[in-house]
C-alpha cells in the first residue's frame, strides 16, 4: 500500500457489529461462524473480534450458501477448497514469475557462453603452440576441469592453481 489510509481487503478493521451490519447477519451468528472456523477475524489488543472486508465476503458468501440449502459442514468445505485453490493460484503465478526470470538468466548466460565461443575461436586462430591453452591454468571442480587465466607473465605456460 503506497497511501498510508488506504486499507487493504484482509485488514482487520470492522468490530463484530459493523462486521454483523454489513454481512446481514445477527452477531451471534458471527461468534457461531468464528467458534465453526468458517470465518476467522483478527483480533484486537483487548481480544475482540475485528473483521476484513474479505471476512464481510465470505459471511455475503456463507448466507447465499446457506439460503441455497447448503450446510454448515458443506459450508465449510466448500470455503477451505476456496482458500487452497486461492494458495495455489498465488504458488502458480509465484511460479511462473520465477520461470521468466530464470529464462532471462538463461539467454544472458548462452549470450556470454556464444561471446566466450567466439572469442576462443577468434583466440586459437592467432595463437602459436597447439592447443590455444595458452595463458591459462586448469582448474577443477566436481564435475568439469576449466581453464582460466593464470596470473603472470604473458607467454607463460599453463599450470595448476596454486602451483608457483
Amino acid at each position: 500500500m503506497s497511501n498510508p489510509y488506504e486499507l487493504s481487503d484482509d485488514m482487520p478493521v470492522y468490530v463484530i457489529s459493523v462486521a454483523a451490519q454489513l454481512s446481514d447477519m445477527h452477531p451471534q451468528t458471527l461468534r457461531a461462524y468464528d467458534r465453526l472456523g468458517l470465518v476467522s477475524p483478527g483480533r484486537s489488543q483487548g481480544r475482540g473480534r475485528r473483521y476484513s472486508m474479505r471476512d464481510i465476503l465470505a459471511l455475503r458468501e456463507i448466507q447465499r450458501l446457506s439460503r441455497e440449502g447448503v450446510n454448515l459442514s458443506g459450508i465449510k468445505m466448500l470455503l477451505d477448497q476456496h482458500r487452497e485453490l486461492e494458495q495455489a493460484r498465488r504458488l502458480v503465478a509465484e511460479l511462473h514469475a520465477e520461470v521468466a526470470q530464470l529464462r532471462v538468466e538463461l539467454e544472458s548466460t548462452r549470450a556470454v557462453a556464444a561471446r566466450l565461443a567466439e572469442l576462443r575461436r577468434s583466440g586459437s586462430d592467432t595463437r602459436s603452440g597447439g592447443e590455444g591453452r595458452e595463458g591459462l591454468v586448469p582448474v577443477r571442480s566436481a564435475r568439469v576441469a576449466v581453464w582460466e587465466p593464470i596470473a603472470g607473465q604473458p607467454g607463460e605456460s599453463a599450470r595448476p592453481r596454486g602451483d608457483k
